[in-house]
């Protein structure tokens, strides 16, 4: 038999590191990380122009059921991000304006569902942030037990309760907890090595130069010609 559990103690990473990686954002963090813990394109922003992080509340719930979403509210503390996947894909609409009045009472910054989500122009106007799978109506039940702050899968990431949650108009990326101060020095340092390449590229040096990439081109074979017959 399953064992459905909510557990209540989590270990959260220290507020000036998430600050910072919120700060970073999805692309910058997902580069320092090494290309890694970027959920599917398919997990997208309902919204534009909100960028949130925070630690990762967890919930697992069947398809089709918020009973488990319901049950994480109150394990939500100040400054969390609620993350919900389902047992098996479903698009139904888990979240809507009444579920996210009440997180928003328990201080969290926003919400990634691997489902649907509903009631979107409230959302928006209530200024709550989220990433879903999908946008869709349809009503769920409040019958199946699942657990809240368990390990889960969503958009093909693996996301522990206590990991750092990164969401933008980009996308939406996971940092280990363990990994979030390294990959912050990571994320800083590249921000830095951007600043002097963007001033360089402002000042009319070309990328290709800027990255080797003429030589390499050649390298591969490509000419410059005059025209397409050129050198036949």
């Amino acid at each position: 038999m399953t064992r459905n559990v909510v557990v209540t103690k989590v270990e959260r990473c220290a507020d000036e590191v998430i600050a910072g990686l919120g700060q970073a954002g999805v692309a910058t963090v997902h580069e320092a990380i090494g290309k890694r813990g970027l959920l599917e394109s398919s997990i997208a922003p309902i919204q534009q122009g909100s960028a949130i992080a925070g630690s990762a509340v967890t919930v697992l719930s069947a398809p089709g059921d918020n009973m488990m979403v319901h049950a994480a509210v109150e394990q939500v503390e100040s400054g969390d991000i609620l993350v919900v996947a389902t047992t098996s894909p479903s698009t139904d609409g888990m979240v809507g304006e009444l579920i996210a009045v009440s997180l928003t009472k328990r201080g969290c910054r926003g919400l990634i569902l691997g489902a649907g989500v509903r009631d979107v122009a409230a959302l928006r106007a209530m200024g709550f942030p989220v990433w879903s799978q999908a946008v869709h109506a349809q009503g769920t039940e409040k019958r199946t037990p699942g657990s809240v702050n368990v390990p889960i899968v969503i958009g093909g990431v693996a996301v522990r309760p206590g990991d750092v949650v990164v969401a933008d108009d980009d996308g939406v990326v996971v940092v280990e907890r363990e990994q979030a101060g390294g990959v912050l020095t990571a994320a800083l340092a590249r921000i830095e090595k951007e600043a002097v390449t963007r001033a360089r590229l402002a000042a009319g040096e070309l990328g290709l130069d800027l990255y080797g990439l003429r030589e390499r081109l050649a390298n591969e074979g490509v000419e410059w010609v005059d025209g397409p017959d050129s050198g036949e």
